[in-house]
């Protein structure tokens, strides 16, 4: 509190060696006056005091949120509904790391291709720097849909795939992001150096798996494998990452060194091409070449929109585990509509199961006669049913060979819903809040990440709901 510092009044002054005030008597004044206005002042200077102290600290307080704090504007969200851009993968420690380049001022590829390399480290027995990936984004300043291809599946060695994730995803990065390439690189240096938790669904792929060719990477000295909550690590990949201008052709003599190789005889080709669409009075449909599934997709798709109304697609039967081919899936988006959709896969679990001691790299066994449409999928709509708004709607599927009827069937639920929604105009005010409708079940198998921008918020969900770890801002 600031000090107050009060003068003699008129006519008085300090009496020598006293220090006691002397002061003439005036005329008609009254008794005690003087020190009812000596304490008014106080009073006064006191008042201030406080309100200046409070604006103070007011004012430096830092602002708290969180998802049962309303926001400044007065309004709440459900959880999945963000004001600037959200981030949905298999790894919570991945969407923590895709929300802080988010909140860094990168854009959805930055956040999206940060995810996909922590996923390399967290997620080895589905994706990895080993891995195949396909990608679809949608740029909403454009109103343009690219298609992200790994090229054509090639051989390193026999049975064993050429790696192609990181000059895939750096070109994908070089052409549409925003952050410093060695920014996106950070962070899943870090936990491939310092370790990270083994979740329930790489814990669940070991044990089904096995340790062969895996050790010491993921298994105890005994041998056993690591169950969850175990902390893993991976120094040697940890120094490829933290390498930002690592260049192929050394990743590529590392790995053929250590398979006993001359050198590789080819260099992963990955492409950006404009993504194939469908253009319908639903809104215009996005999707990757073949050998995707896409083509399949629009097909079946314009099928069913040409049809008589609108239900969602029948179930295709049930598979078995055996049939499940392993893949990787994360999604992001921002509020003005620009969204990134990733696939990737080692084409089973864990790959070829030959982990390269001098990159921690895993292999995959992807060839040039495997079948990629089994799991890359993403698809993009862009226009609302009721031609309002021009909402962007992704979604991406993995786990099913049966990933085009999946994204069918859930494309078919949303549109139904939709459709249904326009039909009950008084219901509008409260659609900023809930959002795009959610599928319900993707037929009993696999996983559906939705992604979608409606209403100038950004949305995301899954199928089955606990899947997949979502954050946002």
């Amino acid at each position: 509190m600031p000090w107050v510092f009060l003068g003699l009044p008129a006519g008085c002054c300090l009496g020598p060696g006293s220090g006691q005030p002397l002061c003439r008597k005036k005329v008609g004044a009254r008794p005690g006056a003087w020190a009812q206005l000596v304490a008014a002042l106080l009073l006064l200077a006191v008042g201030f005091s406080l309100a200046v102290w409070q604006l103070y600290t007011r004012a430096g307080a830092p602002e708290t949120s969180g998802s049962g704090a309303p926001p400044p504007s007065g309004h709440s969200h459900r959880p999945g509904v963000y004001h600037h851009g959200a981030i949905i993968s298999p790894a919570a420690p991945c969407s923590d790391l895709g929300r802080e380049l988010l909140v860094a001022g990168g854009n959805v590829v930055d956040a999206g291709v940060g995810a996909a390399l922590c996923l390399a480290v967290v997620h080895p027995h589905a994706t990895g720097l080993g891995a195949m990936f396909w990608g679809l984004f949608h740029n909403s300043s454009s109103g343009n849909s690219t298609a992200l291809t790994s090229g054509p599946a090639q051989t390193l060695a026999p049975g064993l795939g050429l790696p192609s994730a990181l000059p895939t995803l750096r070109l994908l990065h070089t052409r549409f992001g925003r952050l410093p390439w060695p920014r996106l690189l950070a962070g899943p240096a870090t936990l491939a150096q310092e370790g990270f938790l083994v979740d329930t669904p790489l814990a669940r792929a070991l044990a089904a798996q096995g340790t062969e060719g895996l050790c010491p990477l993921l298994c105890h000295t005994d041998g056993t494998p690591l169950g969850p909550g175990a902390r893993a690590t991976n120094p040697k990949l940890a120094a490829v990452l933290r390498t930002p201008d690592f260049a192929e052709d050394a990743l590529l003599s590392l790995l053929a060194r250590d398979l006993g190789l001359e050198g590789p005889s080819a260099e992963p080709m990955p492409t950006l091409e404009p993504a194939l669409q469908l253009t319908s009075a639903r809104g215009i449909l996005f999707t990757t070449p073949s050998p995707s599934a896409g083509p399949e997709l629009l097909a079946l798709l314009e099928a069913a929109l040409q049809s008589r109304g609108l239900s969602p697609a029948p179930c295709p039967p049930p598979l078995h585990a055996n049939e499940t081919p392993v893949s990787s899936v994360l999604a992001t988006v921002d509020s003005s509509g620009s969204v990134l959709l990733l696939i990737s896969s080692l084409n089973s679990s864990f790959g070829s199961g030959r982990l390269s001691p001098s990159t921690g790299v895993l292999l995959s066994n992807l060839v040039d006669k495997s079948a990629i449409s089994t799991w890359a999928c993403p698809l993009i709509l862009r226009g609302s049913p009721d031609g309002t708004e021009d909402d962007v709607l992704g979604l991406v599927a993995s786990g099913t060979p049966a990933v085009a009827r999946v994204t069918i069937q859930a494309l078919l639920s949303h549109l139904a819903g939709s459709q249904t929604q326009a039909q009950h105009q008084h219901q509008h005010q409260h659609q900023h809040q809930q959002g795009p409708t959610e599928a319900s079940s993707v037929c009993g198998q696999g996983t559906l990440l939705q992604v979608a921008a409606h209403a100038e918020h950004a949305h995301v969900s899954s199928v089955p709901s606990g899947c997949c770890p979502f954050q946002g801002f």
